[in-house]
């Protein structure tokens, strides 16, 4: 068995940028409010003619032409989302046939926050098993249409977009390019983050989460580093869940990673659940910020009070 790699990765996030003035406008809140307590500045919010594949997709397709490929090449696609309104056909059925994947195993993987880190590691798992040769990753999320808009408290955090990476099979003679997983839950506090009702709608226990977060993931964060056989310091970057700029500093701080680029997307981008960790990967990578081979911690935590982590060489 070998291991596997991001080969490309690519994202998409919608024209419309919403500002926080554009939001004071609409609730009783304010530019400098939400910049203290969440340190958002924008996030980009999809249409009603945007649906969560076509986000899921356009950032797909960029992955694929990065990493010159095409569909045919493609026979694992997995879409990580919590904002799912239909049941079936699932987002990556419906993302395959909107970029003409032949036959592909198609699935979803709600972890919420931490969708898009399991779902790596499980394509992972996939690939050194035998079972696939080369899959499509994509998180992506329409939390927009999940917020409620009359809520400052949540309604401030929310943005929509995707991000995507090709995952492949290493040759004999590389290293791998995705490291060991740690991942785990805190079911019982599961009520801390949720998208329930009818119609659905994001609420959560910020408190609650800021203190599991800053508190318990550090130490489970180094654990990562620990199984790919690095030290934080040896990080080139650290890919934080973006949720809240006053989770991913000290989180970020507490890790160790001194030398790190420290993604911090969420000041433009918001908290796009599942999208928001290759959304944020794939801007880096973009900018050039983080050299090809370097590693770099991807660390997802929210919904569930789930949490997955790997250390991956970057693309």
């Amino acid at each position: 068995m070998h291991g596997s790699r991001i080969a490309a990765i690519g994202h998409y996030q919608p024209a419309r940028v919403l500002t926080n003035e554009d939001l004071a406008g609409m609730v009783d809140t304010s530019d400098e409010w939400i910049r203290t307590r969440v340190g958002i500045r924008t996030r980009h919010i999809a249409g009603p003619d945007e649906p969560v594949d076509e986000l899921a997709a356009h950032a797909a397709a960029k992955a694929l032409a990065a990493a010159g490929l095409g569909p045919a090449d493609i026979d694992l696609v997995l879409v990580a989302t919590s904002t799912a309104i239909d049941r079936s056909p699932n987002m990556a059925a419906r993302v395959a046939a909107r970029l003409g994947i032949p036959g592909p195993a198609a699935m979803d993987v709600n972890v919420v926050c931490a969708g898009f880190t399991h779902a790596l590691a499980t394509a992972d798992h996939t690939i050194r098993a035998g079972a696939a040769t080369r899959a499509l990753v994509i998180g992506a999320d329409k939390m927009s249409e999940v917020a409620d808009w009359s809520d400052r408290s949540t309604c401030v955090l929310v943005g929509d977009g995707a991000g995507a990476a090709v995952v492949e099979e290493c040759a004999p003679e590389q290293e791998p390019g995705i490291g060991p997983v740690l991942w785990g839950s805190v079911p019982e506090m599961g009520h801390a983050v949720r998208i329930e009702g009818t119609p659905p709608r994001f609420a959560q226990e910020g408190q609650s989460v800021y203190r599991w977060a800053t508190t318990r993931l550090p130490a489970i964060a180094r654990q990562a580093c620990e199984r790919a056989g690095i030290t934080p310091e040896e990080l080139a970057g650290v890919v934080l869940h973006q949720a809240n700029l006053r989770i991913i500093e000290p989180l970020a701080e507490k890790i160790g990673a001194v030398n790190a680029v420290i993604a911090r997307d969420v000041t433009e981008s918001g908290n796009t659940s599942a999208a928001s960790i290759p959304l944020a990967l794939s801007k880096l990578v973009e900018q050039g910020a983080l050299p090809t081979g370097a590693p770099v911690l991807l660390f997802g935590f929210g919904g569930n009070l789930s949490y997955a982590g790997q250390v991956i060489r970057c693309p």
